[in-house]
């Protein structure tokens, strides 16, 4: 059951769109719009607009748009009735849950509950007998009784069907469980634990929820490490574990972990900015994440191959983000869990001093690239300023490109402004790379090739163009609407989810309703109302009018008479003598 009209009025009312974005964009004002840097991808030019008239934004790069709903959907991580709830509280307005009919949500609060059980669950067996063997693991990983309680650290014990059992007397359906990811069903077609015989680590979002698990083994089976896979409530490439805890830590600086092992040790050890990935490579999201709690990153990897590949994928991805990146180096071999542990009482200075020695990513970048090649000779000289001028010509700001060639030119012994001539034509190739990128991603959309809301487009660009243009029309001037639907009804639309905004928009203006993105956003998904915020985004600011809608008209018209090679193939005679008549007589 849809949310009262005037319940929702209300809302939109009190959430400006400026004011909700302005708390997590620095906005500036361009003509009557703001603009900045787009919060869901990396970029240095602003493209993300927000427009106060019609309460919607749009990010020209990414293509991301909406209404504050939806902007809240997406940079919280919510769903439609998360995100209303909200913005609600934020307003000081009741949300009338008693006409709330919203499955989803039920479903996300069940798995919410399902997952918080699950940890006291696992917490309560790791502190009896069955959890033995995980308690003696983290012992033996020098974890305190605080620690371990702090982070709510458990134990999965080996039968297959303890959770589930235990779950399904507190009231939970095997459905709901399997849904929740902590079980699967099995060949008996009754769910079974997923998690079995590993010490189980909660992962808990910044609004401290309980939202996956991550498992490690204490054998040599594989995997070692098992996570929660995707649920209606967790993406394991938009979260990060501990970030609940390391973003009040008082530091302008967050520490990056391989491993949950080595978070808890830095936490213990009192470095309670430390966070990790959940058991996949670092994601642009998480690192825009990190980029609202701090400028500085840490990355602090393990020092063997992986690890050093890791830390070479990360860097460009945190710089993108905005992120001052400095890389942690620590000798022998040894994780940053080991290296604490391995120097007892002190690990914590000498950890620390670590850190504070750390250099920032181009000194490693460079480093790396200097132990690969023999300087004393010629061709090892060329390789290492070869390869140190294509890293070089990654910096944007030009005062560094000159401090390091300068240091280059020392080290070498060769002219500086050889050595920042090299690193303006890599620079310029780079530039020219991403120009011809842009151009052939901006061909594409405006061909609606890729266009996965809106397929049929491609096929029908001149229709589909109309339709875009005669929808932000009646959006901009709904006291013409009815006098447009008598000339257009929606079965002439020629692509299929233009012809369902079309009509939902017209249901709503018949019932005397309003028709901005924030009215017509429970209808759609996320990405939906991003199609149709770009449509307000493209046509926002051009003067359209009657006579101009019109001719969209015609033209919609036109394309729906039309007749496909297949259509011809299959028709009747008599349809395609009618349809040569009726052509010619549009000649005359």
């Amino acid at each position: 059951m849809p949310l009262p009209e005037a319940f929702m009025q209300e809302l939109k009312a009190r959430c400006e769109i400026s004011e909700v974005v302005a708390s997590y964009v620095n906005l500036r004002h361009s003509g009557r719009n703001l603009v900045g840097l787009c919060p869901f991808h990396n970029e240095k030019t602003p493209s993300f607009n927000v427009y106060p008239e019609n309460g919607s934004f749009y990010c020209f790069g990414c293509g991301a748009g909406g209404d504050v709903i939806t902007f809240v959907r997406r940079i919280e991580n919510l769903d439609y009735m998360e995100a209303v709830r909200f913005l609600a509280q934020r307003a000081g307005i009741q949300v009338p849950e008693n006409q709330v009919d919203d499955g989803m949500a039920r479903l996300r609060a069940r798995i919410l509950e399902i997952n918080r059980e699950a940890a006291r669950y696992y917490y309560s067996i790791l502190n009896s007998e069955q959890g033995k063997a995980g308690m003696d693991y983290l012992n033996r990983r020098a974890l305190s009784p605080n620690t371990i309680r702090h982070f709510g650290l458990g134990y999965a014990p080996a039968s297959r069907y303890s959770l589930v059992g235990y779950l399904e007397k507190k009231g939970y359906t095997q459905n709901e469980m399997i849904l929740a990811n902590v079980a699967f069903k099995g060949r008996s077609g009754q769910a079974v634990d997923r998690f079995f015989s590993r010490v189980m680590f909660p992962i808990i979002d910044l609004r401290g929820n309980v939202i996956a698990f991550g498992g490690r083994v204490l054998t040599d089976e594989k995997p070692k490490y098992l996570n929660t896979s995707d649920t209606p409530v967790f993406n394991k490439g938009n979260f990060l574990f501990a970030l609940n805890f390391a973003k009040n830590s008082g530091t302008e600086q967050l520490i990056l972990c391989e491993g949950y092992m080595d978070v808890i040790s830095m936490h213990q050890a009192g470095f309670t900015n430390a966070v990790a990935t959940l058991g996949t490579a670092l994601t642009p999201n998480q690192a825009r994440l990190m980029a609202r709690y701090t400028k500085e990153v840490v990355l602090s990897y393990d020092s063997d191959e992986a690890g050093q590949k890791a830390t070479a994928r990360a860097i460009p991805i945190l710089r993108e983000a905005g992120l001052l990146v400095k890389v942690l180096t620590i000798s022998g071999g040894k994780d940053p869990d080991e290296y604490i542990r391995s120097n007892g009482q002190n690990g914590r200075v000498k950890f620390k001093q670590l850190i504070d020695a750390s250099g920032n990513d181009v000194e490693y970048r460079l480093q790396k690239i200097r132990q690969g090649c023999n300087i004393q000779t010629p061709q090892g000289g060329v390789d290492y300023l070869t390869g140190a001028s294509a890293v070089l010509a990654t910096l944007d700001n030009p005062i560094e490109q000159e401090v390091y060639a300068g240091k280059l030119a020392e080290e070498i012994g060769i002219e500086r402004t050889a050595i920042l001539q090299q690193v303006r034509k890599n620079r310029s190739k780079l530039k020219k790379n991403q120009e011809q990128k842009a151009f052939r991603a901006f061909q594409q959309q405006s061909a609606g090739v890729r266009d996965s809301i809106n397929p049929e487009k491609v096929q029908h660009l001149r229709a589909a163009s109309a339709e875009e243009a005669l929808i932000a029309y009646i959006v901009q001037y709904p006291e013409n609407a009815i006098a447009i639907e008598r000339l257009l009804p929606a079965e002439k639309f020629a692509t299929t989810f233009n012809r369902r905004v079309y009509g939902t928009i017209m249901e709503r203006i018949r019932n005397a309703k309003a028709v901005s993105l924030t009215d017509i956003a429970e209808e759609f998904s996320v990405e939906e109302i991003s199609s149709i915020a770009k449509i307000f985004a493209k046509f926002h600011g051009v003067s359209v009018t009657m006579r101009d809608a019109e001719e969209y008209i015609d033209v919609i018209q036109q394309e729906y008479e039309k007749m496909s090679v297949e259509n011809v193939n299959s028709a009747e005679p008599q349809e395609i003598q009618d349809y040569l008549q009726k052509l010619r007589s549009q000649k005359k």
